[in-house]
């Protein structure tokens, strides 16, 4: 929740027919299927791998399994649509037949995927970074496929999102921004948004660690947010560290993250994300 405003957010989502419980903060493992992510890629490419990787989510804590099969990294060029398809093909007959009752959001910006995800591998939640820019049958596909969906600010597509973004005040132009974006998802009749300022998507260091202090002003919207700022570049170019080395990084921040607002933790790392989310738990409570 947050704190010291008088917003009161959404705290439950109707996740097929079920109620999902945001009154505490969650946290959302990564299950990335790609050969070039910037941490994992190419971690988890046999069936073993995927099935041993969610399962330790899973015994960690994770509540929801983000599943991947494009990079998002700066300069990335996106594979093609075939391609994604299949790979999606490929983890969701083994998330099927493995994990048919554990919540799985997918994380693409092409329609086509997300209905296949939905439909036949039983996928739960869309995760979208591009928020409906880059295929316009996002928002009307959501809609018939009735699941809850996170949107994504980006400034630029992820080629070019971090040559020299500039902003008159970040936090603001977000705030903006999801003005816009919510009165679309809601003339469609997607009401269970969640919203994610996108951390590390055309901003520069400054802008994140501005939008981590002020992210209790995206309480506004009255929806969950979910921060994924996990063993990013904001940590470890500052810490002048590699990915690898930046988990204590990445555990400050979604503290930080946790005091601001956060609901939803996105994260490699799922067992000190929890641990994080039980410390602090007991610190406002004392």
């Amino acid at each position: 929740m947050c704190k010291d405003t008088v917003f009161y957010k959404k705290t439950t989502l109707n996740i097929k027919g079920k109620i999902f419980d945001l009154s505490n903060p969650i946290v959302m493992g990564i299950l990335n299927i790609t050969p070039d992510s910037f941490y994992d890629g190419g971690f988890y490419k046999s069936e073993f791998e995927i099935i041993e990787r969610t399962q330790k989510m899973l015994n960690d804590g994770a509540k929801i399994i983000d599943v991947g099969a494009v990079t998002s990294k700066p300069n990335s060029i996106f594979v093609d649509a075939d391609e994604e398809i299949k790979r999606v093909k490929f983890v969701g007959n083994i998330l099927l037949k493995n994990f048919s009752e554990v919540c799985f959001s997918i994380d693409t910006f092409r329609a086509n995927v997300e209905k296949t995800c939905v439909e036949k591998f039983g996928f739960s939640i869309v995760n979208d970074i591009s928020a409906g820019n880059i295929d316009n049958d996002m928002f009307k596909t959501v809609a018939e496929l009735k699941v809850p969906y996170i949107i994504m600010h980006m400034k630029g597509t992820p080629d070019n999102m971090q040559n020299a973004p500039e902003y008159e005040n970040v936090t603001n132009e977000i705030i903006n921004f999801f003005s816009k974006k919510i009165s679309d998802l809601k003339h469609y009749g997607i009401n269970d948004i969640i919203i994610d300022p996108g951390f590390g998507f055309g901003k520069t260091i400054n802008h994140n660690y501005q939008l981590i202090k002020e992210l209790k002003h995206l309480c506004i919207f009255n929806f969950p947010i979910v921060v994924g700022i996990s063993r990013k570049s904001m940590i470890y170019k500052l810490l002048n560290c590699s990915a690898n080395e930046a988990l204590n990084g990445t555990s400050v921040l979604n503290t930080l993250a946790l005091l601001n607002g956060a609901d939803i933790l996105r994260v490699h790392d799922v067992k000190e994300a929890v641990e994080a989310i039980k410390i602090l738990d007991l610190y406002n409570k004392s």
